[in-house]
This record gives structure tokens, C-alpha cells and sequence, in this order.
């Protein structure tokens, strides 16, 4: 069974994380080179300041390391989806020792309730932004962004394998719960990048994790029910 796990994962892994890879060299790192670029212009026209004496010192976000452009940053990219995709592809062979896939195409459902639960619920209130956009804090963010994945899986999970009303009650509220209670929002809202960029970028990176949750499930789902196969 852990030979299966693995299997499934390290293949399917490694081909979602190419396709999410592609999708990002092609049409999402664009634009974040382009709202680089009003980052590094709103930095440039800060006024050079010095420390005053004794005043602990600070580093700007220019001075931050970042990937250089080029296959430096295709390849920290890469690392990074390949790292996610298999961690994710583990947790969908895990559950499907639990509720086994028959046919490749089912694992398309599982693909899509993991877009649901990891991407979509969580971009209602804290969508994809920009490099140069305000934020609330990062500790604040987490913890919404990981209750509304729990709340959407425990969801999804009791609308699809239970029948009572009651339990589907219960569902109904974990799916809105978190967004009543609203992501933490900062202060004042304001971009460096002009509205348009955001709106693409927001289209962009739904509509690329969209194919990679669907490829993912797709492609675990077939490698593990193709394992099964040839051990039967």
C-alpha cells in the first residue's frame, strides 16, 4: 500500500507540477515582472535617509533575496510546485486507500474539491495579489486561510459521503462560516500595480491552479488505480 502511495505521488507529482509550471512561465510570471516594475519605480522615488544614532537598523524589501530572472527563477519555481504538488498527490492516494477510485476520470472530482477546498474558498476573501499590494498581517492570514480549508474539507466531505439533513445542515455552515467571520483585511487597501493588472493576475492564477488541481487528480487517480491493477 506505501509502494502505491508513493508511486502515485512521486509520478503525478512531477507531471502536475510541470503542467502549474508552464502555466506560470507563460502567463504568470509576466505579470509579476510587470508589477515588479511599478515596485522598483514607487522605491526609486523614496528619498535616500539615514539612521539615527543608536536606532536598530532595518533592511528594505530591495535588498531581499529573490531568484534572478531567467532559469534561476524557472527552476526555483519548478522546486518549489514539485515540492506542493507531491505533498498534495500523497494526501489524494491517502484518501483514496480510503474511497478507491474505480476510474482514472474520478480522481478529476477529487482534483476538483481539492481546487475548491485549497484555492477557490480561501480566494474569496484573501484573492492572489501583486507584489506592491497591502496586506493584513501574515500570522492573521494563516490562520483564516488554513480554517477556511479545514471548514471547506470537513464541507465538502459531509455533503458528498453522508445523507442525514442534519449533518448537511452542519455543512452548509462550515461552508459560509469562514467568510462571515471575513479574512483579516488591512488597514487601507492600496497597490502599487493598476487595477486591470490585478484583475488579470487574479484570473490567472485561479485559472492555472484549476488545470493543476484537475491534472492532479486526474493523474493520481490513474497511476493509482493502474498500480492496482498489475498487483491484482
Amino acid at each position: 500500500m506505501f509502494k502505491r502511495i508513493f508511486f502515485t505521488a512521486g509520478f503525478a507529482g512531477l507531471l502536475a507540477a510541470l503542467v502549474l509550471s508552464l502555466f506560470q512561465i507563460l502567463w504568470i510570471t509576466p505579470l509579476l515582472l510587470q508589477a515588479e516594475t511599478y515596485e522598483v519605480a514607487s522605491e526609486s522615488m523614496v528619498e535616500p535617509h539615514e539612521h539615527a544614532p543608536g536606532a536598530p537598523a532595518h533592511h528594505h524589501d530591495a535588498e531581499a533575496w529573490a531568484p534572478a530572472d531567467g532559469w534561476e527563477r524557472t527552476l526555483s519555481t519548478l522546486g518549489g510546485n514539485l515540492v506542493v504538488a507531491v505533498g498534495f498527490s500523497l494526501m489524494l492516494a491517502g484518501l483514496f486507500t480510503l474511497r478507491q477510485p474505480n476510474r482514472a476520470w474520478q480522481g478529476v472530482l477529487w482534483g476538483i474539491a481539492g481546487y475548491l477546498t485549497f484555492c477557490l474558498a480561501p480566494s474569496l476573501g484573501l484573492p492572489p495579489e501583486l507584489p506592491g499590494t497591502a496586506a493584513a498581517d501574515l500570522t492573521l492570514r494563516q490562520g483564516w486561510w488554513i480554517g477556511t480549508a479545514a471548514a471547506t474539507a470537513a464541507s465538502l466531505a459531509l455533503l458528498v459521503f453522508t445523507r442525514h439533513w442534519a449533518l448537511r445542515l452542519v455543512a452548509l455552515v462550515l461552508l459560509v462560516l469562514p467568510h462571515i467571520i471575513g479574512a483579516p483585511q488591512p488597514a487601507e487597501h492600496s497597490s502599487l500595480a493598476p487595477e486591470s493588472l490585478q484583475s488579470h493576475f487574479r484570473l490567472a492564477a485561479l485559472i492555472s491552479n484549476a488545470a493543476f488541481w484537475i491534472a492532479l487528480g486526474w493523474l493520481s487517480a490513474w497511476f493509482y488505480t493502474r498500480d492496482t491493477a498489475e498487483n491484482n
